[in-house]
């Protein structure tokens, strides 16, 4: 009866790797594929019959990234100690790379002893991608704000200058670094003029705009 029950418990295992929606794999000590799940299957494109037995790292990691993976699944053979949410990316059988957020974990037999490693992964290219496309939207936001043939300036919630565009430098004297993190009101607005650009750039921070507001500036030189 006992043995009957861990041999359901087992075929319950099995199932539950297979139908995962995530990509599972795992390895031997030797580092060779031992399962392969549906869900690795449809990421990387290799069924599983084309992936057990093969060397999982020299096979399946991008090659700036192998030397990491060795270090996580090492880790995990040598003490049984996992690693989790490391970023281990993964090449398609047509040559795609793939994100995979991974956790590694210690498979261990009956008796105890490690006898191999269990990845259980996220794909988060599209993540990714995402990200990226941000970035260089920023970028190339960052450089059309400094570049612009208009003088342009940021304050944050404080009133501090967090931005200094190249035109607003050349006509007011203050390079960027001379600027950022000073207040903006204190530092370069007239005396007789701050009250009036306090409340400008208070409206502002709720939300309500002002359109063709005279901001008479001090210059570095007076």
């Amino acid at each position: 009866k006992a043995l009957a029950e861990s041999k359901r418990v087992a075929d319950d295992l099995v199932r539950l790797i297979e139908t995962a929606n995530a990509p599972i794999f795992g390895i031997d000590k030797e580092g060779r594929v031992t399962e392969w799940n549906t869900n690795a299957s449809n990421l990387l494109g290799y069924e599983k019959k084309e992936a057990i037995g093969k060397l999982f790292v020299p096979n399946f990691i991008s090659d700036e990234f192998q030397e990491s993976v060795n270090l996580v699944f090492f880790l995990a053979l040598t003490t049984g100690k996992g690693t989790a949410n490391f970023e281990c990316p993964l090449f398609t059988k047509s040559g795609e790379r793939k994100e995979v957020l991974l956790n590694a974990t210690a498979r261990r037999g009956p008796d105890g002893d490690v006898i191999g490693v269990i990845g259980v992964g996220q794909d988060i290219t599209k993540i990714r991608q995402i990200t990226k496309e941000h970035e260089r939207i920023a970028d190339d936001l960052s450089r059309l704000i400094d570049h612009a043939n208009a003088p342009i300036f940021g304050v944050d919630v404080n009133g501090m200058v967090n931005e200094w565009n190249q035109k607003s430098a050349n006509m007011l004297g203050y390079t960027k670094s001379e600027t950022m993190g000073k207040n903006l009101v204190d530092n370069f607005i007239q005396p007789e003029n701050r009250t009036c650009v306090e409340e400008v750039l208070m409206k502002a921070m709720a939300g309500e705009d002002t359109a063709n507001f005279e901001l008479p500036l001090l210059s570095k030189f007076g």
